[in-house]
């Protein structure tokens, strides 16, 4: 597993949103970014956390936390385990008086639970090897002072252009 951190939130030509994920530490996994397309509700509510902004009322990935958090228990991690058919599968993993318990999570929900709970965001490697992108600020990484505009742009049409099939195999 590749612990990761949000790195930001995009929209695709079509009005999808898509996460974007990214290794926290340097090495072998770095240099690519994990697109994940999600609902307009999870963009808006996994922007929420990020920000750390507050709603008057608790959302419900709030509430969720809240409940965990009055059961005695805490969110250990979440973890995006695999793809199948195109799509991302999720765990949440919960620390409870009961023991250790795993939760199958649809990614964007795991990812605004993780951020509300402060708990570590994980991506199993083969899903970074299947849908992971070349990250276009690497050659900034590089020796390279900022990112191009010829880069820039390269980046913004991928965004723009990709679909969740080009991640089939």
């Amino acid at each position: 597993m590749v612990e990761v951190r949000v790195r930001g939130m995009a929209q695709d030509a079509q009005g999808q949103f898509v996460l974007l994920l990214e290794p926290v530490a340097e090495g072998p996994d770095g240099g690519r970014i994990l697109p994940i397309w999600i609902g307009q509700q999870e963009a808006a509510s996994i922007l929420v956390a990020v920000q750390g902004a507050t709603t008057p009322r608790p959302l419900s990935h709030d509430l969720m936390v809240r409940l965990v958090s009055s059961l005695g228990a805490r969110i250990d991690r979440v973890e995006i385990s695999r793809i199948e058919d195109r799509t991302f599968y999720a765990d949440i993993h919960l620390r409870t008086p009961a023991g250790p318990r795993v939760i199958d999570a649809r990614p964007s929900d795991a990812i605004a639970i993780a951020r509300r709970a402060g708990a570590p965001m994980h991506v199993a490697e083969s899903v970074l090897d299947e849908a992971g992108v070349p990250d276009p600020a690497d050659h900034a990484e590089e020796g390279e002072e900022e990112l191009t505009e010829e880069q820039l742009a390269e980046f913004r049409r991928f965004i723009d252009d990709v679909e969740p099939e080009d991640f089939e195999d």
